[in-house]
């Protein structure tokens, strides 16, 4: 008995083991200014809409995710003006 839980045992460590966690891969990212304490960056948005509701009220800017890298999907090219945007005060 106490050999099969083992066996059973050693099979679930295995099976947790086995799957990797993957980075985010997203186009959009959220830095946050916080000023004197410091801020953050959030690039966990796939839409510019997305981002932008995020830093309202809170403040920040949008910006295109440098080390963003398609899929299989294909997506459209995001226009010029959307590439780095700064909500303004």
């Amino acid at each position: 008995m106490r050999v099969l839980l083992f066996t059973l045992g050693i099979l679930v460590a295995i099976a947790a083991l086995g799957t990797g966690a993957q980075a985010q891969n997203y186009p959009w990212c959220a830095i946050y200014g916080g000023g004197s304490a410091g801020g953050g960056r959030n690039c966990g948005f796939t839409t510019f809409e997305q981002c932008m509701a995020t830093i309202s009220g809170i403040g920040g800017t949008c910006q295109q995710n440098t080390t963003y890298q398609p899929g299989t999907q294909n997506q459209s090219s995001i226009p010029s003006s959307r590439k780095n945007w700064q909500q303004k005060w």
